[in-house]
């Protein structure tokens, strides 16, 4: 996660915007109604930015051991002055630091569409989860098109800076399934696809 794509996830979790704000908890209603019932004691985040995402499970009383992983710098030490009660550590999502198996669950929530190797990122979760997979990224074209009726990212015909990867749910349960993941349940808040999946 770069300067800008930090300046960028802390803009969208703070807008003042009424639709902005809508679309966020709409987003996080959709997150917690499919994790919540996994009743998983252990869960890493992996590429969690400042820290949103799991504040948003510590206030919603899920899991008892609660890590998020982050490769910007820049983001942890905002998400330390946020947050600072929340776990983040340095590290990257292609090298998770942790035995095989560690957590019941792993999230990785507006990471994948920015990699360059993705399968990597993927393989690498799959690894260190001792079962479920919860995955979320911008629902294609229709994060483009709304951004751009907005009039946001226009030079780009909407398409968000960081973006490299484009998905819609059909190609992305493909993606997924092809490389390890087993789809268990599709949520499609508006304008993100969240995949809730198993080993």
């Amino acid at each position: 996660m770069t300067k800008t794509l930090l300046s960028t996830n802390f803009v969208k979790h703070t807008s003042k915007n009424p639709i902005q704000k809508f679309l966020i908890k709409n987003f996080y209603s959709s997150l917690i109604s499919l994790i919540k019932p996994l009743k998983a004691e252990s869960i890493l985040d992996a590429g969690c930015g400042e820290g949103f995402t799991i504040n948003k499970l510590k206030e919603n009383g899920i899991g008892k051991k609660i890590e998020g992983m982050e490769y910007s710098k820049e983001a942890i030490s905002f998400g330390k002055k946020l947050f600072p009660h929340l776990t983040i550590k340095q590290g990257s999502v292609y090298d998770l630091p942790y035995k095989d198996n560690s957590f019941d669950l792993i999230i990785c929530t507006e990471v994948l569409e920015h990699l360059e190797y993705p399968i990597r990122a993927l393989k690498e979760m799959l690894r260190v989860s001792k079962k479920y997979l919860v995955i979320s990224i911008p629902n294609e074209p229709l994060f483009m098109i709304s951004n751009f009726l907005r009039g946001k990212n226009l030079s780009s015909l909407g398409n968000d800076v960081g973006h490299i990867n484009h998905w819609n749910p059909l190609s992305f349960k493909k993606y997924l399934g092809k490389n390890g993941l087993m789809i268990k349940k599709v949520k499609l808040p508006f304008p993100w696809i969240i995949i809730m999946g198993t080993k």
